[in-house]
């Protein structure tokens, strides 16, 4: 069977084809094609990726960002580590100029090594080697005197040697008071502190009222409040005591004690709590103390019965008194021989125990004795036969402690 077939009539013309004469359909030439295909619009086919390759691609981005972020901060570790070893992070010394003012004390026979420390401490200067280094840069011989010095936190080594190598070290004149000094040891320290002689301060001692004290003030004793001072260098003796006796009348007005005369009684019982109690009894010892004061006591009889009290009469600090000290109503101190208070305060009371003498606990006892001086372990009692039996527990401590209970 012939399949040569005519598709078209010869006298049919077609899109895209031409019939020739022998009767057959022909293709276009190539070129008018691809012409064609040029003319023609082209379709844009859109490949977008799938939501899982999205996921994937998210996922490894992610995990790159995370080992790089691990990489950096372990790289930086091991830098800090390295440096911290090496000492690279250590500042030796501060730029400068310098911060806030502050004062510095330089200690008798303190040398440049432990004046170098105490700056370091101090955050004066940064390294204590590197002031060191500094201050023997330039002191040709000189050392460092002891005295107050107005420095600044986090100066320059060099500016802190020139500063402590002045001609003039003492901005101020240093004076520590502790607590339970008498009047006398009190005067040594402000004469050694600011030069001034003993006897001007012994002067004054010896007219308290011009102070604001009572009449019946003795002396200057128990006013001398204790605590550390920066006297200006051009103070004098009354401007000294007048400053400390100022602050132990305003410590007095804070706990609501203005009168003169019960400023005074106040004292006296707190410069018997400071001298017989540990920080913890104040209050218990105070209210013992108001016990045996109180009237119709047949306890004490009126009798405080202090070994401080004693021993101040006596111009001596001793734990141990005999029986004829005790008797010796010629001491105006001699709480056994003597009923009531001594005739003034021993010593000079510190904030706590003038606090607690004027809140004193409101307790039963009568008696307290110290068993254990280490310790400082204080037991009380209402009846003397039971203070008896802790006065034997005492006994028993010095026996076990020679030359403690002296």
């Amino acid at each position: 069977m012939n399949n040569r077939t005519r598709p078209f009539p010869a006298s049919h013309e077609s899109d895209g084809a031409h019939v020739e004469d022998d009767g057959y359909a022909h293709p276009e030439p190539v070129e008018e094609f691809f012409a064609a295909q040029e003319r023609a619009p082209r379709r844009k086919q859109s490949r977008r990726p799938s939501k899982a390759r999205q996921r994937r691609r998210l996922r490894r981005t992610v995990v790159m960002l995370v080992v790089l972020m691990l990489f950096a901060g372990t790289v930086y570790g091991v830098a800090l580590m390295l440096r911290d070893l090496l000492g690279l992070n250590d500042v030796t010394d501060y730029a400068g100029p310098g911060g806030d003012e502050t004062i510095f004390t330089v200690p008798e026979g303190a040398g440049a090594l432990a004046i170098g420390n105490g700056l370091e401490a101090a955050d004066i200067v940064a390294d204590s080697a590197t002031f060191v280094s500094a201050l023997a840069a330039i002191s040709e011989g000189r050392e460092v005197q002891p005295g107050e010095y107005e420095m600044r936190l986090q100066m320059p080594s060099a500016d802190a040697a020139e500063a402590l190598l002045g001609e003039d070290p003492s901005i101020v004149s240093y004076a520590a008071v502790a607590r339970d000094l008498r009047q006398g040891e009190v005067f040594d320290i402000l004469s050694t502190s600011t030069g001034i002689p003993r006897a001007e301060f012994d002067a004054l001692a010896a007219a308290p009222t011009q102070f604001g004290l009572p009449p019946q003030a003795l002396s200057l004793e128990g006013y001398l409040h204790p605590g550390e001072y920066r006297f200006d260098v051009e103070a004098t003796a009354t401007d000294i005591i007048t400053e400390m006796v100022k602050a132990t009348t305003d410590r007095l007005a804070e706990d609501g004690v203005t009168d003169p005369a019960e400023q005074y009684r106040i004292l006296t019982i707190a410069s018997i709590v400071q001298a017989e109690a540990q920080q913890g009894d104040y209050a218990t010892v105070a209210g013992a103390i108001n016990n045996r004061l109180a009237p119709g006591n047949t306890e004490t009889g009126g009798f405080i019965q202090s070994d401080a009290s004693v021993t101040y009469g006596l111009g001596k600090r001793s734990y141990q008194l005999t029986d004829e000290e005790k008797q010796d109503t010629s001491n105006p101190y001699n709480t056994y021989a003597n009923p009531g208070l001594p005739k003034g305060p021993i010593g000079s009371p510190g904030d706590d125990a003038i606090d607690a003498t004027v809140n004193a606990a409101d307790v039963p006892f009568y008696f307290w004795v110290t068993v254990d001086l280490d310790t400082g372990e204080t037991k009380f009692s209402e009846t003397y036969a039971e203070h008896l039996r802790y006065v034997a527990e005492y006994d028993a401590w010095c026996a076990g402690n020679p030359g403690r209970c002296e």
